[in-house]
């Protein structure tokens, strides 16, 4: 299996960073460590940790402070995530309860600060003034992305342009950020950094359109989210756009009004639209270019199992619908 095969590439490094996520877990409050392991344990794909694993080995690194900065990469996403929920106020990641159904918002909001502090803790123990300055802005991009997202929550107005901003800034960000760090820790050269920084970025990108295309088509079990999430919530994303773009006035006015009032009552007459317009399909070509941009800039690397493993992950991205 394709997906394997790069897990397998760095299966000790992977086995070491997971070790230390659950060493510096460690809280003397129980219920910071409780909630803290729920989420890291429930799963995913540990993505982000994995691109600094396989950028920093990809640029020639040998020392071992690149699995300190795997871990720094998915405690900043972990807190995204707990904070996200409490925002969107899900029930349901990676077909787990949420922390905040389980213990409420505010201990799933603290634990989250708990958790960027802790990362901010071990980004110092790191000593790279470089990572520092791509880490904290990528943190503050991340935050700007989520408030952008919930100001357009239930607007049908938003453009295709304005939407890739978003997801630029609330998924892509912390990808580029992974993959650029691991270069810089591995000191590679500065053709090197900027190609892996683009490789994050593009990454990223084509990953959270796929995400979008799932929502349409995907299923619970297999995404650990429903069908229609994100109408639910009122979020506009590219397949909506299209679809509005390209359906009837009656057909675009429908759209309108289901994003405006949330929820799934139209769920079954968006997706006719969705599917009649070529939307998941046009979606799904936005996603695999920006795979192919993302291997793309693979070129400037030198052979290696690693580049091989991030060269296979780009298709992973896209292969996940069927």
């Amino acid at each position: 299996m394709t997906a394997q095969r790069i897990y397998d590439t760095v299966a000790d490094d992977f086995s070491r960073v997971n070790d230390l996520i659950i060493q510096r877990l460690s809280s003397d409050v129980p219920l910071v460590e409780k909630i803290a392991q729920h989420i890291i344990e429930s799963g995913g794909k540990r993505l982000r940790p994995l691109l600094v694993l396989l950028s920093s080995r990809a640029s020639g690194y040998r020392e071992n402070e690149h699995l300190k900065l795997a871990a720094v990469i998915e405690f900043l996403h972990t807190a995204t995530l707990l904070h996200d929920d409490v925002v969107d106020t899900s029930d349901m990641r990676r077909g787990r309860s949420t922390a905040n159904a389980n213990w409420g918002n505010a201990p799933s909001v603290l634990v989250g600060d708990f958790l960027y502090a802790r990362a901010f803790e071990m980004m110092v123990e790191l000593k790279s003034l470089p990572i520092m300055e791509i880490l904290s802005h990528a943190t503050a991009v991340i935050a700007q992305g989520e408030v952008m997202q919930l100001m357009n929550v239930k607007n049908p107005d938003l453009t295709e342009e304005q939407y890739m901003t978003v997801i630029h800034n609330k998924t892509a960000m912390l990808f580029e950020a992974a993959s650029h760090s691991g270069a810089i820790l591995a000191n590679a050269s500065d053709t090197q950094k900027q190609a892996l920084k683009n490789y994050g970025k593009h990454l990223g990108l084509a990953f959270q359109l796929v995400d979008d295309v799932l929502d349409y088509r995907g299923d619970a079990e297999a995404m650990g989210k429903n069908v229609g999430d994100d109408l639910a919530e009122g979020k506009t994303t590219l397949p909506l756009i299209h679809a509005m773009a390209n359906s009837s006035d009656e057909g675009r006015q429908l759209i309108r009004q289901a994003i405006r009032k949330g929820g799934l009552d139209d769920l079954p007459k968006v997706l006719d639209l969705v599917n009649a317009s070529g939307a998941l399909e046009y979606t799904m070509e936005r996603a695999r270019t920006e795979a192919a941009k993302a291997s793309d800039t693979l070129n400037a690397l030198p052979a290696s199992p690693h580049k091989e493993a991030l060269e296979l992950l780009t298709q992973v991205a896209v292969a996940r619908v069927s």
